[in-house]
């Protein structure tokens, strides 16, 4: 009796294993889980429709938002920074869906504890990454800008939505919005930021290498690289065309 019932135990073990297998087989890993993105760098940049020159940030952003599940106001900052790079590198092509991505990954689109993107574009509280010091991963960068954008007198953090360390924004800082001052905590200029610093280096980042190279110069993470992947691919797919809003 007893040999039977362990057999009968291992038995129905077995079955859920199988179960489980199977059910992974139909439905895949579950979000965030590890292989759910089976890209590489010989994989094609997520396809998003372009905006048509003129479209109206604003209007877009608010008819797709909804479809999108990114803030209006932040998605906004995508489109706007999307139509004015491509004016500044026409042979880049960098698109919204990519940058929102990145911001995805970096702060939730700007609203990485509990903070959130006022009307204005600025972020509140200001997002500001921990100190890079050297452990949990991280490398160690001396402060390079005496705390005046990330508040460290000591060491460099990373700061704003699309999360620059101050160095680079230093070098790829934007005027996204067009009051005269490049932000890293106001949402246009930060995105158009991202924008100029994956167009660097002449990239056109219709082409896997270079939107690879593009993204992992961000961050020099497969991971990462995989997870911004993963995040423009949704939107775009999530996404009907710009059409005519302008």
């Amino acid at each position: 009796m007893r040999i039977r019932s362990l057999a009968a135990g291992v038995g129905g073990i077995l079955a859920l294993v199988l179960l489980v297998v199977l059910g992974l087989l139909v439905t895949g890993p579950g979000p965030g889980g590890p292989g759910r993105t089976p890209v590489d760098r010989d994989s094609p940049p997520p396809a998003a429709a372009t905006l048509p020159d003129g479209t109206d940030p604003v209007a877009w952003a608010g008819a797709t938002a909804p479809g999108a599940d990114i803030p209006e106001r932040t998605l906004q900052a995508y489109a706007n920074a999307e139509l004015r790079q491509r004016e500044r590198t026409p042979e880049c092509r960098v698109g919204w869906a990519t940058l929102a991505g990145i911001g995805r990954i970096e702060s939730r689109h700007g609203t990485l504890r509990d903070a959130q993107v006022l009307p204005d574009g600025r972020v509140q509280p200001p997002v500001v990454g921990i100190p890079l010091d050297g452990t949990n991963g991280t490398r160690l960068v001396p402060d390079t800008d005496g705390g005046r954008l990330d508040g460290d007198p000591d060491l460099d953090r990373a700061v704003g939505p699309m999360q620059f360390l101050p160095e680079t924004w230093e070098r790829h800082g934007a005027d996204g919005n067009g009051d005269g001052v490049a932000d890293p905590h106001q949402i246009d200029d930060a995105a158009l930021a991202a924008a100029g610093y994956l167009c660097s280096g002449d990239r056109d980042v219709t082409d896997a290498g270079d939107w690879w190279d593009g993204v992992l110069a961000y961050n020099a993470s497969g991971e990462y690289a995989r997870d911004v992947w993963s995040a423009a691919a949704e939107y775009a797919a999530r996404t009907a065309p710009a059409g005519d809003a302008r």
